[in-house]
């Protein structure tokens, strides 16, 4: 397939996204547009689009297919402005954003113009961000919801998703409510839940120091989707507010049966409570990709002394594998600590949890 894509918003989506279609139909050409001068040059120095223009317009006038990689509200906002604009008759417009029913909605503006739209969500993310971050696979085996609506012409569809091959992604066609439903439950909701947990540790701690010396480890960790940009969070809970404020009366119902449980002090219910949950848990799918990023954690059991980081970090960069994160949990003299390594994929821990061993006798674990 050759034609003209045009991307709006070179991050670390956008920017891989283009880089997937590019390896799949190398004669297409990839035009680029971001309010970031710096990200435009970086995009085409990087080779992750082929030119970039300074107005919509340019870009968008010759494309086959648009796509628009901003956070949603800016998406609103650009699909006001490509209503406005002369585009093919023939072209596909789809966005990447979290939420679709005010996106889909606001796509009516294409519609009374005669232009298809189809809501799109890769669900695949990265610990890195920009264009500088992109990956032509960042999307393989991802789930990727598409989300026409029913009067969107069927032919369109199949189109998109050919565009969109070179992703090896998992396809999955669902309603504009169903998507907003499924990711407030596995989503949207975990990540207010999160943030909450560490605002009441954040209260807590102005009356006990040790709270934050303490939350340094395991609550660290599950808490660790509430540093997800706070933009890109105001913005999702607004646009998806119908189905949140649905699902926290839920939330609230679910907390009021766990603190029955805890002040009539029901034990086997207590437990059945927890043993439920841990079966449904320990059932989903492993080696998967989700709505939310996977972190592939490696724990390493490591003396505390000087130079121990750089020691376990040159064992991997001999053998050239990549980190996303690095962190010591709080150890004392002569105590061996625990050293947690962060990888972007599988593979990547499994190959560090063999390189750590054939170099050295320190004990590993996966978190």
């Amino acid at each position: 397939m050759n034609g003209r894509v045009f991307v709006i918003g070179l991050g670390l989506i956008g920017g891989s996204l283009a880089l997937s279609i590019k390896n799949k139909y190398p004669n297409t050409v990839i035009i680029g547009f971001d309010i970031a001068e710096k990200n435009k040059k970086l995009g085409k120095m990087l080779g992750v689009i082929d030119d970039s223009v300074d107005m919509l317009e340019e870009g968008a006038k010759d494309a086959d297919l648009i796509i628009i990689a901003t956070p949603v509200r800016e998406a609103e906002i650009m699909m006001e402005k490509l209503a406005q604009l002369p585009l093919k008759e023939q072209v596909i417009v789809t966005d990447v954003g979290s939420t679709k029913g005010k996106i889909v909605e606001k796509s009516h503006l294409l519609k009374e113009k005669g232009i298809t739209f189809i809501g799109g969500h890769p669900m695949a993310g990265s610990h890195k961000s920009g264009v500088s971050a992109s990956k032509a696979l960042l999307f393989e085996n991802a789930f990727y919801l598409l989300t026409p609506e029913d009067t969107t012409d069927k032919n369109a569809v199949p189109l998109l998703m050919d565009w969109l091959s070179g992703t090896n992604a998992k396809f999955l066609v669902v309603s504009p409510a169903e998507h907003d439903l499924l990711t407030g439950v596995i989503s949207h909701l975990p990540h207010i839940v999160a943030a909450s947990l560490v605002h009441q540790a954040d209260a807590t701690s102005k009356t006990n120091e040790l709270v934050t010396r303490l939350a340094a480890g395991g609550f660290r960790d599950i808490t660790r989707i509430a540093s997800s940009s706070p933009a890109m969070w105001r913005d999702i809970l607004l646009h998806n507010k119908e189905v949140l404020l649905e699902l926290l009366d839920s939330w609230v119902v679910e907390m009021d049966k766990v603190r029955h449980l805890i002040r009539e002090e029901e034990s086997s219910e207590i437990f059945d409570y927890f043993q439920k949950a841990k079966n449904v848990r320990d059932e989903l799918p492993q080696n998967q990709k989700g709505a939310i990023p996977a972190f592939y954690d490696l724990y390493v059991d490591v003396p505390d002394y000087p130079g121990i980081i750089s020691e376990v970090t040159g064992f991997l960069a001999k053998e050239n594998i990549s980190i996303t994160n690095i962190r010591i949990v709080e150890t004392r003299e002569e105590i061996y600590g625990v050293l947690v390594i962060s990888f972007q994929t599988e593979e990547d821990r499994t190959r560090a949890q063999a390189c750590i061993a054939a170099y050295s006798n320190y004990e590993t674990s996966i978190g």
